[in-house]
């Protein structure tokens, strides 16, 4: 039986030195110190001696916790503490962080409810059935109903005469001036949904503000920039819109004149016949 307890206890000497040469933290240290403590306590020593080495041991593991490890983890809390303040002061202040985003709530709270009732003023002015219904397909923001937007465009403005009742010259001016005043209100719905989408990110960004963690600023200017980018785009094609109105506008009053001029000759070409014929 005293074997098997020496045996034994050598064996938790060994096992208890080898894990206090590979510890590497502090909590390693204080659970291999309670274990040894409690293997101490359940199993018994072969002699008074070798206890006497082991709380030894033990109590030289604790002087060293309680002095370099204590004091090299305290440094090490202090810089962290440095660190911690140098970055909440200089590099990113937590007050002036705190001011701001209470300034970006603030200014949300006043101005956003304002501007988006810019956008929400009901503009819809006709009163008659087939304009009323031709306004209200042009103003839904809406990009699936183009076959409704051509088909109240007819009710209202009149579809094209037939091939009996206008000469090809008008008809053919008629059609190109439908075809393109369709094509820009087309571009009208596409880009009012457009914009919408656009607001909404704008919307989102400026929401953003207000809880961005610090350090985030420039990823919430760079998505500012993209949505800015969009909306000159959208600016552009309505640009490119209305050029290609103007330039039908003087399609159309060129063909009239060129119209006039045709009319001209053939009054001319008649009125030398007549005077021929006398």
């Amino acid at each position: 039986m005293v074997l098997l307890t020496d045996v034994l206890f050598g064996l938790l000497l060994v096992i208890f030195s080898y894990w206090m040469v590979v510890a590497r933290t502090r909590r390693q240290v204080l659970a291999l110190t309670l274990a040894g403590v409690l293997a101490l306590a359940l199993v018994p020593p072969p002699a008074a001696q070798a206890q006497a080495s082991l709380v030894g041991a033990i109590q030289s593991v604790l002087n060293v916790i309680n002095g370099l490890i204590k004091t090299a983890m305290n440094s090490t809390n202090s810089v962290r503490a440095a660190i911690s303040n140098f970055y909440q002061r200089v590099t990113w202040p937590v007050a002036l962080i705190n001011q701001a985003k209470a300034m970006v709530t603030q200014m949300i709270g006043q101005y956003r409810s304002l501007m988006q009732s810019i956008f929400n003023i009901n503009l819809n002015s006709a009163t008659l059935p087939n304009p009323v219904a031709l306004e209200k397909v042009m103003r839904n923001h809406q990009t699936n109903d183009f076959g409704g937007l051509t088909s109240a465009y007819g009710n209202t403005y009149g579809n094209l005469p037939t091939a009996t009742a206008a000469s090809p010259a008008d008809r053919t001016m008629m059609d190109m001036d439908d075809a393109l005043a369709v094509d820009n209100l087309k571009t009208l719905k596409e880009s009012d949904a457009a914009d919408d989408l656009t607001l909404q990110a704008a919307n989102n960004i400026e929401g953003a503000a207000g809880r961005a963690a610090p350090g985030s600023a420039p990823f919430l200017t760079a998505t500012a920039v993209v949505t800015s980018i969009q909306s000159q785009a959208l600016t552009q094609m309505m640009l490119a819109a209305e050029l290609r109105q103007e330039a039908a506008r003087l399609a159309h009053e060129n063909a009239l004149r060129k119209r006039g001029a045709t009319m001209t000759g053939d009054v001319n070409t008649q009125i030398l016949s007549l005077l021929q014929r006398h």
